[in-house]
């Protein structure tokens, strides 16, 4: 059996997903015994698995609708996270792998292909042809984020899944492309170095929510994967083992949040208290029978209670989620990779834990839908095992698998020469 291109990570690796309601530090240990007795088995963790020996996570501050609007508070937020998954581990961290929700990622695929003059195809030409992104034609304001190998060709044959040990005149490979604003990539590296601490990559979120939540059938067969965030709702397409499309719509739980803080005058942190404990984005008929309790913004009176019917909140509330799922299916329909998902959804996230969301997003998106929690990642609490933390264990098993991304098989450019034009390309293998 050939073995895949990169070497499996081991030892330990560190995760931060920063996001705009809560920021999220995982420590894990990838092949190697761990030495917590509160999180490891006495057997120890067996070769390539992952099993994290500390968490942390803190409210976020600083970043709204995926973007950094606050460095300091932003910082003070992950310097928090990182300490206390720190001290679960009993370790220093000093590199982390990032997840990126801002500087609007745009995702296409490109082809490269490289002369190999009728000789074997060897790992050699491989990587040969995997480096081709270095030369893609640069744009100043893009930073090259991944560059995924998605498929390969000799002399113009599709549908190649390891070339090596085959013969032909030219390999080619199909190369998904993700790039991001320059400018909110050093931002976010930024903040990351004020805390000490190296960003060894960066990976958008609906990928690595896809890597921790996805079985290997959904990925072979075709499969959406849509992560509701609190700021964004981002979406990643998998097929034939490999994520092809990624995309992401302004729209998560805050504005749920907000619309329930106007539609009923009440403040922020009471609205996002009753989003949690009565919200439903499917109506029932008890619901003009069942009152909540509202407070009211400025009052301080708080003896004359406010009663008002669920059916009002539900109300509110199904409108904006039914928009962010008729975004989402506009998007993918725009993309051409609507036929290519199939008819399988993964919704993860904290705000796909809204009761009613699964049924909605059914009725939108037309399709079969689950819920995705992180199976993929041992050693995880219970309260760190729901689809809020689907991308920071994504992250993980990214940093197990360096194979995954061509960007990280060789040794890294320079910092400010990442940026790659993209142009678009054919998409006839699929």
């Amino acid at each position: 059996m050939k073995k895949p291109l990169g070497k499996p990570r081991s030892g330990l690796v560190a995760a931060l997903d920063i996001g705009s309601s809560k920021v999220c530090c995982f420590v894990a240990r990838i092949g190697e015994p761990s030495s917590n007795p509160l999180l490891a088995r006495a057997s120890g963790v067996p070769a390539g698995s992952i099993r994290v020996a500390g968490i942390g996570h803190q409210i976020s501050r600083g970043v709204k609708n995926g973007q950094i609007v606050d460095i300091d508070a932003l910082e003070a937020s992950i310097l928090n996270a990182v300490h206390a998954a720190e001290k679960m581990a009993g370790e220093t961290l000093r590199g982390v792998i990032v997840n990126l929700s801002g500087g609007w990622p745009d995702s296409q695929t490109v082809g490269v292909e490289v002369s190999i003059a009728g000789h074997e195809v060897g790992e050699t030409d491989l990587r040969r042809v995997l480096d081709q992104w270095r030369s893609l034609d640069g744009l100043d304001d893009r930073d090259l984020i991944h560059s995924i190998p998605v498929g390969f060709t000799i002399d113009g044959a599709n549908g190649i899944r390891d070339p090596r040990g085959m013969y032909g005149q030219t390999l080619g490979a199909h190369m998904h492309v993700v790039t991001a604003g320059a400018g909110a990539v050093r931002t976010l590296s930024t903040v990351i170095e004020r805390c000490h601490l190296d960003v060894e990559a960066l990976v958008v979120s609906p990928y690595a929510s896809g890597l921790s939540t996805l079985v290997d059938d959904e990925m072979d067969l075709g499969v959406t994967v849509i992560d509701m965030g609190g700021g964004t709702t981002s979406f990643a397409v998998f097929y034939d083992g490999n994520v092809l499309y990624t995309d992401a719509v302004p729209v998560g739980g805050h504005h749920v949040t907000n619309d329930i803080a106007r539609g009923l005058s009440t403040p922020i942190l009471a609205a996002e208290r009753i989003k949690t404990l009565y919200g439903s984005a499917l109506p029932s008929p008890l619901d003009d029978q069942e009152t909540i309790d509202v407070p009211t913004i400025g009052e301080e009176d708080h003896s004359q209670p406010n009663h008002l019917a669920k059916s009002l909140l539900v109300g509110i509330v199904r409108p904006r989620i039914e928009e962010t799922f008729e975004l989402v299916r506009s998007r993918l329909e725009a993309s051409g990779y609507d036929k290519v998902a199939g008819r399988r959804v993964v919704l993860t996230g904290g705000a796909s834990q809204l009761p009613g969301v699964r049924e909605l997003a059914q009725l939108v998106l037309d399709k079969q839908i689950r819920l995705g929690r992180p199976t993929r990642v041992q050693g995880l609490a219970e309260a760190a095992g729901g689809p809020a933390f689907a991308t920071c264990a994504g992250l993980l098993a990214y940093a197990a698998n360096p194979h995954l991304d061509a960007t990280r098989m060789a040794p890294p450019p320079q910092p400010t020469g990442v940026a790659g034009r993209v142009g678009s390309w054919f998409r006839e293998h699929f």
